[in-house]
Order: structure tokens, then sequence, then C-alpha cells
């Protein structure tokens, strides 16, 4: 993904370039995620800050990359990280996902012999 650029104000647009989240799914994201703000200026336009664009792209890998839903993501955005606790918690979901279908594919392997 492409490195966001060291500015104060990113527009809708720039910060659907940078996350690969088209615009609409922004502004209903916005409602979803308190966690993602945004200013609004001049004829309501959008703009975003830095911190804004990371937690784009943070809420796009929960969503699309790791299989969360919408609440599970906000959730986990709310839950603040210990440090004993693992950088994602979510990661393991994932390893339990793919263990449980290994687990089917050689439970249908063993029952068609």
């Amino acid at each position: 993904m492409v490195q966001v650029p060291n500015k104060l104000y990113f527009t809708i647009g720039e910060v659907s370039e940078l996350s690969g989240v088209e615009a609409h799914v922004l502004r209903y994201w916005e409602k979803k995620f308190p966690a993602l703000g945004k200013i609004q200026r001049r004829g309501k336009r959008r703009y975003y800050r830095r911190e804004d664009v990371l937690a784009v792209r943070r809420i796009r890998e929960l969503l699309h990359d790791e299989g969360m839903t919408i609440k599970g993501a906000v959730q986990a955005l709310a839950l603040p990280r210990t440090s004993s606790e693992p950088a994602s918690s979510v990661g393991r979901r994932r390893e339990l996902t793919e263990v449980r279908k290994a687990l089917e594919e050689i439970s249908k392997s063993l029952a068609g012999e």
C-alpha cells in the first residue's frame, strides 16, 4: 500500500486512494466507527487527518483481510491493547479458521475412503 504523506489534511478522494476504499464506503464507515473522525469545512467538504487515514487502513484490514464484521471491528478498535496481549487476537481467529478447514478436509477424505 502507498505510504501516507506527511500532510495535515486529506480530502475524501485522497483517503480513498491511499486506503483502497471507495468514498461512499468511507462515508458509511464514518457513521459506524466512532474512532474515525472527519472535519467538515467550507461547503461541507470532508477532510481527514493523518491519524484518520491510518484508522481507515486499519478498519479495512480488519474487515477485508481479517474477515471481521463491522460490529467486531468496532469492538476491536475500542479495546486498548495491553503489552501482554498479542498484536492481533484476530490473527488467532484466522489461525483457528485455517485449522478448522484443515480438519474438515481430513474428515471428508476419511469419510470418502
